[in-house]
């Protein structure tokens, strides 16, 4: 591979702590063959990486009863920064908008509710003989 050589300390793309590490990691001779395009292609291969940018980071190992060995299990959490697909996006807003219906469904019960036991508290009947029990049994939650 013939590549023109970069100066690292004043390429833009070294500026990146993953991108500089990778480099330190190789031969001098390889680390210095790549081009700043190289450099630029490599710098958004790894900028597209999330590590350690997550709220809830937790990463552990425990070992198993009776064998030598170790499991590790990693549980992370956070914002997600990815670009959704198409696909993504639909589910996303079908999911968004049966949460903003549920929501609205239940807040408007238990709105329906409340009125209701203001009204059976307050003595008031709106049909001469007819009750769903709602209040009764809420009566009966106090005794």
């Amino acid at each position: 591979m013939t590549g023109i050589t970069v100066n690292r300390s004043t390429s833009q793309s070294t500026n990146d702590p993953a991108l500089q590490s990778i480099l330190d990691r190789m031969p001098p001779e390889v680390a210095n063959s790549f081009t700043e395009e190289q450099l630029s292609h490599l710098h958004s291969a790894l900028g597209a990486r999330s590590w350690k940018k997550h709220s809830v980071d937790i990463r552990s190992t425990f070992p198993v009863p009776f064998v030598k060995r170790q499991i590790y299990f990693v549980l992370l959490m956070g914002r997600n920064r990815r670009d959704l697909t198409r696909r993504e996006k639909q589910i996303s807003a079908i999911t968004f908008a049966l949460f903003i219906a549920t929501f609205i469904g239940a807040s408007t019960l238990f709105g329906l509710l409340v009125l209701y036991l203001i009204k059976s508290a307050l003595g008031i009947n709106l049909f001469k003989g007819f009750s769903l029990g709602i209040w009764d049994w809420f009566k009966g939650l106090w005794k």
